[in-house]
């Protein structure tokens, strides 16, 4: 996506993180607009390839939230319009998009999906796209990037890279998600695509009652349910011990809750 592209484009699940990561490394400004169903669509301001945020760590997080819960959806309609530079109110502080979309997708990585992504870049070579190649964050990511200067293969790789195989593996993740990695020979065939696994979403859907594929207004219903049985305050009868156990379960849900929203 340019830097001033304006129409609205459709981004199946996946290409979001692309689109955030070309911006990210773009060092873009402007306005960011993503869509779901409803007609009101988010809106990001971006200025030199981060989104603006209030100051401190839980607006931080919170918005990387949002975007989290963006990439997860099926199908978005994303657009952006390059070249705006002004500060929403009260923004004060940034999230760089594309240290952000590699801690992303870094972080999807468990065992059996980089026992998955082992299998399937097997035996052949392996090269970074230059123009997409992220910046070196520290000396084990200068070692990974020069080790894939040129094709190699996995085995060849790692004893240059002189990295731990799980970081290795997370790297070769966010690479190939962003379409970064070169692949030269067959890649082995994927049966069905991998369900990423968030635990800690996973726990929050359990916490409130609603399984993977609770759309927003399901999660919200079940939280005002809950919220509704179990704030103190809607039991004055309760006891202090009572009252005790119904703050700690009401704040488990509370916070469930804004993890999934």
């Amino acid at each position: 996506m340019g830097r001033t592209e304006n129409r609205g484009r459709c981004a199946e699940r996946g290409e979001l993180v692309k689109i955030l990561y070309r911006l990210g490394r773009q060092d873009a400004s402007g306005l960011l607009a993503i869509a779901i169903a409803s007609p009101r669509p988010e809106t990001f301001v971006l200025r030199r390839g981060g989104v603006m945020c209030p100051a401190g760590e839980l607006p931080r997080r919170a918005l990387g939230a949002r975007l989290a819960r963006l990439c997860a959806l099926d199908r978005v309609t994303v657009s952006f319009d390059g070249g705006i530079a002004a500060y929403p109110p009260g923004a004060q502080h940034q999230l760089g998009l594309a240290t952000w979309v590699r801690g992303h997708l870094e972080a999807q990585l468990d065992n059996s999906l980089a026992e998955l992504v082992s299998r399937e870049l097997a035996g052949i070579r392996l090269s970074v796209r230059g123009e997409l190649a992220p910046e070196p964050a520290d000396e084990a990511d200068r070692r990974m990037l020069a080790a894939m200067d040129r094709p190699r293969r996995l085995d060849q790789i790692w004893p240059l890279a002189r990295t731990p195989r799980f970081r290795l593996l997370a790297f070769l993740h966010f690479l190939r998600a962003i379409d970064a990695l070169e692949v030269e020979g067959v890649v082995a065939e994927r049966s069905a695509p991998a369900r990423i696994v968030d635990p800690r979403r996973d726990a929050a859907r359990r916490v409130l009652g609603v399984d993977a594929a609770a759309d927003v207004e399901t999660v919200k219903r079940a939280y005002r349910r809950l919220a509704r049985a179990l704030h103190p305050d809607l039991q004055p009868g309760a006891d202090d011990e009572r009252r005790r156990a119904l703050e700690r379960r009401f704040a488990e849900v509370t916070a469930a809750y804004e993890s999934l929203i």
